[in-house]
């Protein structure tokens, strides 16, 4: 069984019946595979951080990085490539586009991701003045409404192109 297979089966026996009246399958298994991943990028980054990197700075010569945006350097393309991985082939299964297209369609939707969480930060804490936690936790309601939607319509729709 493959791993795809496998962890399909596992969110399936997750789902059950009174999910299914709240939330939509299909979004279930975003769900799943988004705080899987988020799990992911913490443990890679604690790794890295701590013994990788060994909490010094990296000093490529031109520049010194600190050492806790050096581990966020060094994780990122590993999370982008396994939240692809896992949209692809668990959350959004039932796709026909070429696996370039769609990788292509994620970077997109990333880095809009990424650029929407900057923008809804300064616009929430430098702007409206709310507190920074907050700020955040409401940034990331509205990104990950954001991320659901973009790759749910664009970069993993059902229809052939």
């Amino acid at each position: 069984m493959s791993l795809s297979r496998l962890l399909i089966s596992f969110i399936d026996t997750l789902y059950i019946k009174p999910l299914e009246r709240v939330i939509s399958r299909q979004t279930f298994g975003y769900f799943i595979c988004g705080a899987a991943n988020m799990a992911l990028d913490t443990l890679w980054y604690f790794v890295i951080y701590h013994y990788i990197i060994l909490e010094r700075n990296v000093d490529l010569g031109v520049v010194v990085i600190s050492p806790h945006i050096a581990a966020l350097i060094v994780v990122f393309p590993i999370t982008f490539f396994t939240g692809f991985l896992l949209n692809r082939h668990v959350a959004f299964r039932a796709t026909h586009q070429r696996t370039t297209k769609q990788l292509f369609r994620y970077a997109l939707s990333v880095v809009g991701s990424i650029l929407l969480n900057y923008a809804l930060m300064k616009l929430f804490v430098d702007l409206c003045h709310i507190w920074p936690t907050v700020a955040k936790m409401l940034t990331t309601v509205i990104v990950a409404t954001y991320s659901y939607l973009a790759a749910k319509y664009y970069s993993f729709t059902h229809t052939k192109s």
